[in-house]
């Protein structure tokens, strides 16, 4: 090869090198995207700060059948018994339906107050709190821990704690339903959308499904706050100079009637009918229901509870 080709090739690699080296260039430091990450946008903590922790829980759908014992016959739109302790789906109708979920959004309320504040902090109630109908009992002026809103907010299905939650958030109300939303991709939900902290009607599109509520349930259960507070039948709040006693009594009444039952939370609005999810563990079996736009909740809770644990060959216990 004669020196002058040798140097046309040369200059013809050089060349080739320079122009793919001012490529990326271009991409490294004038677009800025050094890393590109395997995850979607909102999962990053830079883009979604209720990412604090990657936690994306699936439900293994294992079906569980057996022949011998009859369906329930229900008329929720939707319904979902999943037994977390062996993975089994044990009762499905719509699971994947959107509905609307009234009170049952209060769950997500309490996952974003509990993540965002301390059990001792202080929450001032405003004219602007008292909303709706179920409260527990607030007046302007008052103010109450993290932890006493929290047993207004489950066992009375307060909308005047929810409020006051959302409204005492380090950024406002706003942020606090944008937390609320962020915290639902964070746990990789698609089907679920909050424009308020009460499940009330009348202030746009929110709606979630059976299986959505599963996961968020389970996820919720993970703090031991919630789980004290969402099992409490009975709370008093005794007086003191910064606010009134309360008496509150959680409306979920399978807590007294059905052995095994440790709560969670139930929601009624015309709208989206009776809805109620429920935290059952009975001899081994930790389990959740969860029943949306229903016109009997509490009788077909009982009932697809009874035949979960019939599927798996356990009497059920004694109950009204």
């Amino acid at each position: 090869m004669k020196h002058k080709d040798f140097y046309r090739i040369y200059v013809c690699l050089l060349i080739v090198f320079l122009i793919c080296s001012a490529v990326t260039y271009k991409q490294i430091f004038k677009d800025k995207e050094i890393i590109v990450s395997p995850l979607p946008n909102f999962l990053t903590a830079f883009a979604n700060n209720q990412v604090s922790t990657l936690n994306l829980w699936s439900p293994f759908f294992d079906f569980f059948k057996e022949a011998t014992n009859k369906i329930p016959v229900i008329s929720a739109k939707s319904a979902l018994v999943y037994d977390l302790t062996y993975e089994r789906v044990l009762f499905s109708k719509n699971p994947s339906r959107k509905l609307p979920m009234a009170s049952l959004t209060k769950i997500m309320t309490a996952i974003v107050a509990i993540e965002s504040g301390n059990v001792d902090d202080k929450y001032s109630v405003f004219s602007e709190n008292l909303v709706g109908e179920n409260s527990m009992g607030l007046s302007i002026g008052e103010t109450l821990t993290l932890k006493e809103l929290l047993y207004g907010l489950i066992l009375t299905s307060g909308n005047d704690a929810a409020e006051t939650l959302a409204g005492n958030f380090p950024k406002g109300r706003v942020q606090f339903i944008i937390a609320m939303n962020n915290k639902a991709k964070a746990l990789g939900l698609k089907d679920t959308h909050f424009t308020n902290p009460t499940g009330l009607e009348g202030d746009g599109d929110q709606y979630t499904t059976a299986y959505d509520l599963l996961v968020v349930t389970n996820y919720a259960l993970q703090s031991s706050l919630f789980k004290e507070v969402a099992g409490t039948f009975i709370y008093n709040i005794p007086y003191s100079e910064n606010h009134k006693a309360f008496y509150l009594e959680n409306e979920t009444n399978l807590i007294s009637s059905y052995p095994g039952v440790f709560g969670v939370k139930d929601g009624y609005t015309p709208e989206a009918g009776l809805c109620l999810v429920t935290y059952f563990n009975y001899k081994g079996h930790k389990i959740i229901g969860v029943i949306l736009g229903s016109d009997n909740r509490r009788q077909e809770m009982k009932d697809l509870l009874d035949y979960g644990l019939k599927l798996q060959g356990i009497n059920p216990p004694p109950h009204e």
